[in-house]
């Protein structure tokens, strides 16, 4: 029989202090457990956009170093490096969990491993909030299954495919829970104070289709290029905008992004926005929002927020969005690899706005159903209640 523990005080941590999707996720959690009277501490590994509104909940925030794992230090030395820095964290965290009296330990995506390290010397335990997918290399994966399955009490992924990829052939079924996300469709039903086409001089005639994701090699935006190009070539009445800026590291992106665009011939129809915060606003302007990932994407929040601001969502048929969106009802699922056919899949949209609506309408009756901010906070507290 496990043993039942009481929670009053828990200790989140997170990879990083954006404000993008697994961020956007962390401060709705926040944000319920606060209005139920838990006290929360937040350790981040840096400075950003997250550390305002964290403050704005009256959380208590740490910032220091957590030897946060990235694809940069896949290498003998920078595996010596996370080393030493997942050491120190460990440490610091566990000087954190005993003078804080932390009863849990929340750790949101894998890519913090020091967390679970500190509540298993502490005697206290942890709970996984996962939303990667992640293929390779098989070491990090075997690894980072043991972390788990191993040394969690509970594991919280956001789809059934983020589910299918860290189970693999193990049974640990009994620790695993699916929690959707959810998002608050009257944040993005709202009109919207920006009036982006005015901003950008695009006619209320013109067919604007948006991206809004991180810029990185796995997100699509060199993809979503390719796509708009073939879409150019049979339809100039189409604008395309990008919204994102780049993973630290990948900044280079931005450069060879702009430089196929220029190869492309295709400049004049290109907005590229980089970061912004008024995510309703752009969402508003659109007439499709896309997200051509060409790897599989866990449960990409962006997708729920064009859902809920009754946008059809066109993406790329792996990871989450295949349980996301209704292929050819509230949206198009589109090859991750052929920008031709992808191209052929989104035209009837582009030859009939009537189809457009329908989808975006259709888009917006599913997240209130399956993926609305009120099932979210239900299964979130649900997890914390029962121990």
């Amino acid at each position: 029989m496990k043993k039942k523990y009481q929670i009053k005080n828990i200790l989140f941590l997170h990879s990083s202090s954006d404000l993008y999707g697994a961020s956007k996720i962390l401060l709705n959690i926040l944000e319920i457990l606060k209005q139920e009277g838990y006290s929360i501490f937040v350790c981040l590994p840096e400075n950003g956009p997250l550390i305002e509104p964290l403050y704005k909940l009256g959380v208590n925030v740490k910032i220091f170093e957590l030897g946060i794992l990235r694809r940069k230090y896949f290498s003998v030395l920078g595996i010596i490096n996370r080393l030493i820095f997942v050491t120190i964290a460990i440490v610091k965290l566990a000087i954190l969990i005993k003078t804080r009296k932390i009863d849990v330990v929340y750790s949101n995506t894998t890519a913090v491993i020091a967390g679970v390290i500190a509540a298993k010397i502490s005697f206290k335990p942890h709970f996984y909030h996962v939303h990667e997918i992640i293929t390779k290399p098989k070491l990090l994966i075997t690894f980072l299954r043991a972390l788990l399955f191993r040394f969690s009490d509970k594991i919280i992924v956001v789809s059934n495919e983020v589910k299918k990829c860290w189970l693999g052939k193990y049974n640990f079924m009994d620790k695993l829970i699916v929690i959707y996300n959810g998002i608050d469709v009257k944040s993005f039903v709202a009109y919207a104070k920006t009036d982006i086409r005015k901003t950008l001089n695009i006619n209320e005639d013109i067919f604007l289709i948006g991206m809004i994701a991180r810029v990185h090699y796995w997100k699509g935006q060199k993809y979503f290029v390719e796509i708009a190009s073939h879409i150019l070539h049979n339809y100039k009445n189409c604008r395309f905008v990008m919204v994102g800026d780049a993973f630290p590291g990948y900044e280079y992106l931005y450069n060879e992004i702009a430089e196929l665009i220029k190869e492309l011939k295709i400049e004049k129809y290109f907005y590229n926005l980089g970061y912004r915060d008024d995510i309703s606003a752009i969402l508003k302007a659109l007439d499709i929002f896309v997200l051509p990932s060409i790897l599989p994407d866990p449960l990409p929040t962006t997708v729920l927020e064009a859902m809920a601001a009754s946008k059809p969502v066109i993406a790329t048929n792996h990871g989450g969005a295949i349980e996301m969106i209704e292929d050819n009802i509230t949206g198009i699922l589109i090859p991750f690899n052929d920008p031709f056919k992808a191209f052929k899949k989104i035209e009837p949209l582009l030859k009939d706005k009537k189809i457009v609506v329908d989808m975006g309408l259709k888009g917006k009756e599913r997240v209130e159903s399956i993926f609305s901010r009120e099932k979210f906070n239900k299964n979130i507290l649900n997890l914390f209640a029962n121990n």
